[in-house]
Parts: structure tokens; C-alpha cells; sequence
């Protein structure tokens, strides 16, 4: 299980339901009814991506930097 990548998670109208998705990973993203289903969708997806950049001998993406947060 990978975790030095971002997940965002967001609510969908559209979907009804919670959208995950990686930045550094375009293409990827999952749904789920809760926010921690979304995630636990998502992780096995990155995982899966990570393994196919692995199995084709890419390099995986340098994780982002965490947004500076306004005070």
C-alpha cells in the first residue's frame, strides 16, 4: 500500500456520491457512497497504477509538496 501519494476526495452532486482522485496520477479516480469507501477505492487503484509503472519500467511521479495552508 502506497501513501506517499495525495488523495482528494469531494463530493459530487452529479455522482451522488464522493470522487477520490490522485493529481499525480491523471486518470485516476474512484467513487464511493462515503468518503471512506472513496479512499479505500482509491488506494487500490494507486496501488494497481503503481504496479503497472513498475511492470513497464516508468518512473512514478515525485509525490507533490503539501499546499502552503493561508493563516
Amino acid at each position: 500500500m502506497e501513501t506517499r501519494y495525495a488523495i482528494h476526495i469531494f463530493w459530487s452532486d452529479e455522482d451522488a456520491g464522493f470522487i477520490a482522485i490522485s493529481h499525480e496520477f491523471p486518470g485516476l479516480s474512484a467513487f464511493g457512497e462515503t468518503r471512506e469507501e472513496a479512499l479505500r477505492e482509491a488506494q487500490k487503484v494507486l496501488d494497481e497504477m503503481i504496479e503497472i509503472y513498475h511492470s513497464k519500467g516508468m518512473q512514478l511521479p515525485e509525490p507533490a509538496a503539501a499546499p502552503l495552508m493561508a493563516a
